[in-house]
Parts: structure tokens; C-alpha cells; sequence
């Protein structure tokens, strides 16, 4: 699993610095079923985790190689260790989504991933104050 430092270097690198909350980024780390990190010698170059209920749901959140590394097969790699994952752990057919940018896509697609007669969606919520 990559570690808060890790996570960000690597978003910020792929232009997701606007996507995370980082106050809060160990504490949903820490959640994650698992998590995955390819190295270059000591330096990650690659991570990705799964979330979900670890029975039935998993979802594939924030696959991320660095540019440098990007066209190499570590994104590949990376997809089917947490899909090896799932298959060990999952006790039946297990359902595993994702959501991912245009680039991504062929990524996914290789890997037998598609939209079905499905349309992913997602709301902001913000927390409750009183």
C-alpha cells in the first residue's frame, strides 16, 4: 500500500492534486481492502488500492503510475494484482467497478472491464455540521 506521501506525489504527478482532501487521505487509506505499489528500486513508481465491502463489492480507486513509467505494462500489472485479490478473497462472484479518465479506458478494456447496461455516477456530500 502506498503511504500518504507516496499517494500524493504520485496523484500530483498524474494531476489528481485537486481531487483529494490529504487531511483525511490516511485515515481512507487505512480503510482500503488493499492496496498494490510498483517499485523502481526503492521508489514507487505505480500504486493502485481496492475499496468495497470485501465480500461481493470492490472498487478499483486510484490506479496511478508516474508519466515517466506510463506505456511499460506497470498499470496492467498493477489491475491484476488487485484482481488477483479479489479472486482469492471474494467467497462467490464478486462485482468490481471503477471509474476511469479517458486515457485509462484501454487499460481497463484489456482486461475484460466495460461499461455493461450500467452508467457509473457519483455525488459529492458534504459532512453534516451542527
Amino acid at each position: 500500500m502506498a503511504t500518504p506521501g507516496e499517494h500524493r506525489r504520485l496523484a500530483e504527478a498524474v494531476g489528481w492534486a485537486a481531487a483529494f482532501d490529504w487531511e483525511t487521505m490516511p485515515a481512507s487509506l487505512d480503510g482500503s481492502l488493499a492496496g498494490v505499489v510498483a517499485l523502481d528500486g526503492s521508489q514507487v513508481v505505480g500504486m493502485g488500492r481496492l475499496v468495497g465491502d470485501g465480500v461481493k463489492y470492490f472498487y478499483v480507486q486510484d490506479l496511478a503510475v508516474l508519466p515517466a513509467y506510463q506505456g511499460a505494462g506497470i498499470g496492467t500489472a498493477l489491475l491484476r494484482r488487485l484482481l488477483d485479490h479479489v479472486a482469492c478473497t471474494a467467497p462467490a462472484t464478486a462485482f468490481v467497478g471503477l471509474f476511469a479518465t479517458d486515457g485509462a479506458v484501454p487499460l481497463y478494456q484489456r482486461d475484460g472491464f466495460a461499461p455493461g447496461d450500467m452508467t457509473g455516477m457519483f455525488r459529492l456530500v458534504e459532512p453534516a455540521r451542527g
